[in-house]
């Protein structure tokens, strides 16, 4: 990314002499009689939207009212509203404090303001100015934190270097543990289009953003940036570490995600490494519970070694009970208790969607954040980008995709600012404050998903939808000690929830990883506990590397991937044990693991909770 964002200069707000003068010249034909107690003279009527601060959407309607002034329509996203009030006064209310634009209320036309762009920045609910802004990521922004500092690894089906995630630095490969590995052209790579979107939404951000990150003198808003027509992501400023997983088909293993975990939490603190948090954007339906997992552990185990780990609660919502009655849990590992388990939230109804799944009374979501309509970075001819489903496609850059995939993202990135604001908090301590945080109202009359009716329960959002901005006026919560009450003592078979990768047809099956080797869950629980799964580039018995993994290769900080070019790996390794990975599909993971079949851009039903 180059130089860091860094802290913002505090913008002037209000609208300027041409925006004020079209006010003006649009309420002429409307007439006006002055209203008593206005400060300034107040001329014709002029229908205005009014943006807050966070939290300062009451005090900037008072001033309004002060000014002769009334409120049409409450604008919870924004923190403002719709008004009409004297156009003389236009000048006056975008100066009061807390108040950061007053600009004139335009029928508009999303999706067509920005051609280059295929939508609308400033009105569309889905794109990350919208987003970074009502989750308070801007907020950080201006107070400096921008994840510099941070890496956020993610454990995907890879990261493509399309435009916005291409900077020097960036990204950094890690191993590619996926069956496209045999491939140089493929290795670290998202063919399949999904890890390249989550990527862009936690750390993208485009070269030529810096300018309107810094300094800007006629911002957005109060602590956001002007050019709405550069993609930023949540924490453009943190380092991304691409670990490989999920093939140019989508297929991957649980073997496959509890090895690549494992290497995260055992290489989180490598000279030049400074991992603080894993996203895991997708989940399975496990047959057990979450102490006994296997996955779940190896997630447990990040965490008890200082990573934040943050998952999709999942895309199976639906019915919150099963045909037998049961409560449908949330997706594997979210479920476990001990990590931050995220949900879904639609910013435009302020209500949780019908997708997002929502846990058990026992075992909650334990926050929200937007995941419907969410605009990502595309992959141009990957699997998701070439299926005749995906309508999604935005412009010739663009993704939108609705899921707790997303959301997981989303959450990544706000705790990454975090991360650099407290570079020595514990995961418990950052889980704590961002759930002690959460907002429970997007306006004074919507409440977010926490009201019950129509069958609905308070667990649906959890504590809310994360706020950075509440966050920074929160003190650090105290940490303490995470109970260890989970063994990984089940089956991988049982972890994989019916969903299998398959070799010629055949399904990989039973307690055996990719290479076919016996998995002993007890045993692989012992070293995860000790950190000490990975031996060189050795997991479980077989080599899933070449000789570039020993640890001296990471003495340095200057290799950016190359190193782990497909030549490093002898593609015998791969025939002989007849794992070629050409042969391998995966298309269980198609479907609700990694993408939840929500690559359009249709407009979703949610759950009405008002």
């Amino acid at each position: 990314m180059g130089a860091h964002v860094g802290r913002l200069a505090r913008p002037s707000v209000g609208l300027g002499p041409r925006a004020l003068a079209a006010v003006a010249v649009a309420a002429v034909a409307l007439g006006c009689v002055p209203v008593p107690g206005a400060h300034v003279s107040a001329g014709p009527p002029a229908s205005v939207v009014v943006m807050g601060l966070p939290g300062a959407a009451a005090s900037a309607e008072r001033a309004l009212s002060s000014l002769g002034g009334r409120v049409l329509h409450r604008l919870g996203v924004i923190n403002g509203f719709s008004a009409v009030m004297p156009a003389g006064n236009v000048g006056r209310l975008a100066s009061t404090p807390g108040v950061v634009s007053v600009t004139p209320d335009r029928v508009v036309r999303p999706m067509s303001l920005v051609p280059a762009l295929g939508y609308d920045p400033a009105t569309d609910l889905g794109s990350m100015s919208q987003v970074s802004q009502v989750t308070g990521a801007q907020t950080a922004w201006a107070a400096g934190l921008t994840g510099a500092g941070v890496d956020v690894a993610v454990i995907d089906t890879g990261i493509t270097p399309v435009p916005g995630l291409d900077a020097a630095g960036k990204v950094v490969n890690g191993p590619d543990l996926s069956f496209d590995e045999g491939s140089a052209a493929m290795t670290s790579i998202d063919a399949y289009g999904h890890g390249t979107v989550m990527a862009s939404l936690i750390a993208g951000r485009d070269a030529t953003a810096t300018a309107s990150a810094t300094g800007c003198t006629t911002c957005l808003n109060g602590s956001g940036y002007s050019d709405t027509t550069k993609f930023v992501g949540i924490a453009p400023d943190a380092r991304l570490i691409n670990v490989k997983v999920g093939a140019a088909d989508g297929a991957a293993d649980v073997s496959q995600v509890i090895a690549a975990i494992d290497w995260v939490t055992q290489h989180a603190h490598d000279p030049g490494f400074n991992i603080r948090v894993l996203n895991l954007s997708y989940g399975t339906a496990s047959a057990q519970t979450w102490d006994l997992d296997p996955l779940a552990y190896a997630a447990d185990q990040a965490w008890r070694h200082g990573i934040t780990v943050i998952a999709s609660a999942g895309n199976d919502g639906g019915p919150s009970v099963d045909t037998k009655g049961n409560a449908v849990p949330m997706a594997d590992p979210a479920y476990d208790p001990n990590i931050l388990a995220v949900g879904a939230v639609d910013l435009a109804t302020a209500t949780v969607p019908s997708f997002a799944q929502h846990g058990t009374a026992d075992r909650p979501v334990d926050v929200v954040t937007p995941g419907t309509h969410i605009l990502g970075l595309r992959v141009p001819g990957s699997y998701i980008d070439t299926l005749t489903t995906n309508t999604g496609q935005v412009g010739a850059r663009f993704q939108r995709g609705s899921g707790t995939s997303e959301s997981a993202a989303i959450a990544s990135g706000l705790v990454a600012l975090l991360a650099q604001k407290y570079p020595a908090a514990t995961p418990n301590q950052l889980k704590a404050l961002v759930s002690g945080s959460a907002i429970t109202s997007l306006s004074k009359s919507t409440t977010l998903a926490l009201t019950s009716g129509s069958g609905q329960r308070l667990f649906y959002a959890g504590t809310g939808m994360i706020s950075v901005a509440n966050a920074l006026n929160k003190k650090l919560p105290k940490d303490w000690v995470t109970p260890a009450n989970a063994s990984g003592t089940g089956t991988l078979e049982a972890s994989r929830g019916g969903v299998y990768v398959t070799d010629n047809g055949v399904d990989l099956t039973g307690e055996r990883d990719i290479f076919g080797q016996p998995f002993s869950p007890s045993a692989m629980a012992t070293l995860e506990a000790s950190a000490a799964s990975w031996t060189g580039g050795i997991w479980n018995g077989s080599r899933w590397s070449g000789d570039t993994w020993a640890g001296s290769r990471w003495s340095t900080v200057s290799w950016t991937g190359t190193d782990w070019a497909g030549s490093r790996w002898s593609g015998s390794r791969w025939s002989t044990m007849s794992w070629d990975g050409s042969r391998w599909s995966g298309t269980g993971w198609t479907g609700s693991r990694w993408t939840g079949s929500r690559w359009s851009g249709s407009r979703w039903s949610s759950y009405s909770l008002n």
